[in-house]
């Protein structure tokens, strides 16, 4: 049965991925307007952030701080996009946060949008695939690929609903991670869990309370979660990941991370560690990197 649903996840995440728009359709939107700021991709990997002073059937004609105005032959553009000028600072444009619905391992409440997903790996084993199938939907997909050294091999389904409730400055949100081992009669385990994130994709913070499940039983004792992410330059984040265990004797797991984040990809290293009986270790390193696609 567990070989079953292996195979069902791998064929989901195969049509979820066959469902993606390719980069032609998503060149240049229909409905741009003079005097609104765009960033420009062309087809050799230039990129320009300037007001839109003109256009035709041809090309457009942008207004760019560093060189003046610029024309650009629409053949030559791989992507137009509209910039938030909220988001343009000392001329410079800041992107958004490529890697915005997640900390180091736990999601927030932000769902991601419709047709957007990211691939996530932490220390080479760990695997992690996710897609937005609507606004307010996404499913992800992981394993370790132990199969690759003749043994047992995790994979599990992270399915979360989420909706912004005060001005997208409030997110609530329900999912769970559910999975199990591929060449062993166990059965499936997991944690059900909700979510409140405040703040931006920038900068925010988020609540978590999750039950676990085992055997057909779900836990009475549930697993709090205080995690946080600020932005503090074009490309920097500091992250916090914190657990809490009531009832447990290990009771309390602590974290603080680094994101370096391109547009394109973004790194997360720092620490992990448990508060007690864990000697003099200052922490358990942690490396992960993540890389978003779709549209």
């Amino acid at each position: 049965m567990l070989r079953f649903r292996f195979v069902l996840i791998i064929l989901t995440l195969s049509a979820l991925i066959s469902a993606l728009p390719s980069v032609s359709e998503a060149q240049i939107r229909a409905g741009t307007t003079v005097g609104e700021t765009y960033r420009v991709e062309t087809t050799d990997g230039s990129i320009f952030v300037g007001e839109l002073i003109s256009e035709s059937s041809e090309a457009i004609v942008l207004l760019t701080e560093s060189s003046g105005e610029i024309t650009i032959r629409r053949a030559n553009i791989s992507r137009m996009t509209l910039v938030d000028t909220g988001r343009v600072v000392n001329g410079r444009n800041w992107y958004e946060n490529p890697h915005p619905t997640r900390y180091l391992f736990a999601p927030n409440a932000i769902g991601l949008k419709k047709g957007k997903g990211y691939y996530q790996n932490t220390w080479v084993f760990f695997n992690n695939v996710n897609y937005g199938v609507s606004d307010n939907f996404s499913v992800g997909l992981g394993l370790v690929p132990l199969f690759l050294f003749g043994t047992s091999t995790p994979v599990w389904i992270t399915p979360k609903v989420s909706f912004p409730v005060i001005d997208e400055q409030l997110h609530l949100s329900a999912g769970a991670l559910l999975g199990g081992i591929i060449g062993t009669d166990g059965g499936i385990g997991g944690v059900f869990f909700g979510s409140a994130t405040y703040g931006s994709t920038d900068s925010n913070v988020s609540l978590s309370l999750g039950y676990g499940y085992s055997d057909a039983e779900i836990s009475s004792t549930p697993v709090l979660n205080l995690s946080a992410m600020h932005r503090i330059s074009r490309r920097s984040y500091i992250i916090t990941e914190n657990y809490f265990f009531p009832g447990s004797g290990e009771n309390v797991i602590i974290s603080a991370a680094y994101r370096f984040a391109a547009e394109s990809a973004s790194l997360d290293f720092g620490l992990v560690r448990p508060l007690e009986d864990f000697g003099t270790v200052i922490g358990i390193p942690w490396l992960g990197i993540a890389i978003p696609f779709g549209n």
